[in-house]
């Protein structure tokens, strides 16, 4: 059996093979709803074969969007949309996952297919919240610096999300810590110039990111995963760097988190990101030496370069992106280059290729 294919038990939640559909936004939610698109995006790459499909950013409260077009869970009316899609994901064989997301200093935007912009109050957006007072760009308006009940908020809004999630049906959920969204914006020291108990060391700079980690952890059952992603490095002198991602990752495993997704970048618009083919590999696989569980994402592109990752033991789990956006139906095809005999679904089996005996 090729790596990518053998099932990985993670808790009490059994996943089929090592191909995640990673979070992404889609942007076509109206205050917060799922809709018929996300049933169908989410719901074809659960048809298509991946273990794992991980819903996109979703805003623990309307504040924590990026735009006005992200999927939320802040209100309980959101469980009725969110629930049928994971009841389909689960009637194909897949696992359901939620990241739980607050965009900090990078909420308020226009939708890409409307420029992206920030959006004014007076042009339906809404004051962004950050650790500091720092705006993303320097042609943005400053976000708003979050006060202790503000945090207090914050760390309530995870933990109702998780509540809801559980609600829903999803078996997984991701913690969105990366990206220069507000988890990361705290922990970087680019972002964070906070001098109280947020702010100055390290210990200081990870606590949200545990506190939220806690809270979300006590209403989460016992069986179910709890992931996190982050960015292994701001890329950019005096950021966040690979070292204190280590180091967090091996505090997180301390506190209950069962994997690492781990990406870069997101947090410095000037950063200078060295993107190629499989680019960071090298961060999954020096968080994975301290015991936890990684997952690998970042122009992972075929089953080849999956299973080498997997092999050399540099990930657990491979979290494919533009890839499934291409082609839901890639893990089908995977198994066909890997020669692996996995099932199709009956709807799809007349077209199902004949594997190769060797």
């Amino acid at each position: 059996m090729a790596n990518l294919f053998s099932p990985i038990t993670i808790k009490g939640v059994t996943i089929k093979n090592r191909i995640v559909q990673s979070p992404m936004c889609q942007y076509s939610s109206v205050d917060g709803f799922s809709s018929d698109w996300h049933l169908v995006h989410l719901g074809s790459r659960a048809v298509g074969g991946a273990g794992l499909i991980i819903s996109e950013a979703t805003a623990v409260s309307p504040e924590g969007r990026i735009s006005p077009g992200d999927l939320g869970i802040w209100r309980d009316e959101h469980i009725t949309g969110l629930k049928r899609i994971v009841d389909f994901i689960s009637t194909n064989d897949a696992i359901a996952g939620i990241q739980l997301a607050h965009a900090g200093r990078k909420a308020s935007h226009a939708v890409p297919g409307d420029g992206g912009k920030q959006l004014s109050t007076h042009s339906g957006g809404w004051e962004a919240l950050a650790p500091s007072p720092i705006s993303f760009i320097s042609q943005e308006g400053a976000p708003l610096e979050l006060d202790k009940t503000g945090i207090e908020k914050v760390i309530t809004d995870f933990k109702e999300a998780a509540i809801r999630a559980h609600a829903a049906g999803f078996k997984v959920i991701e913690i969105h810590s990366a990206h220069g969204y507000l988890l990361h914006e705290f922990l970087s020291p680019l972002s964070n110039r906070r001098t109280d108990m947020y702010g100055g060391s390290f210990e200081n700079r990870i606590r949200l990111l545990l506190e939220v980690l806690g809270a979300v952890k006590s209403v989460w059952p016992l069986e179910n995963p709890l992931f996190v992603r982050v960015s292994a490095t701001d890329w950019v002198e005096d950021g966040w760097t690979l070292a204190e991602t280590v180091k967090l990752a091996a505090i997180l495993k301390g506190k209950g988190a069962d994997l690492i997704d781990c990406s870069s970048g997101g947090n410095v618009a000037i950063a200078q990101i060295p993107v190629a083919p499989g680019y960071q590999v090298p961060f999954s696989e020096a968080v994975r030496k301290t015991g936890i569980l990684t997952g690998a994402v970042g122009l992972i592109t075929s089953a080849e370069q999956a299973e080498m990752i997997l092999r050399d033991n540099k990930a657990d789990m491979i979290f494919f992106a533009r890839e499934l956006l291409r082609n839901p139906y890639f893990p089908l095809q995977a198994a066909k280059q890997l020669n692996v005999n996995i099932d199709w679904p009956l709807q799809y089996q007349r077209a199902k290729p004949i594997p190769v005996d060797h």
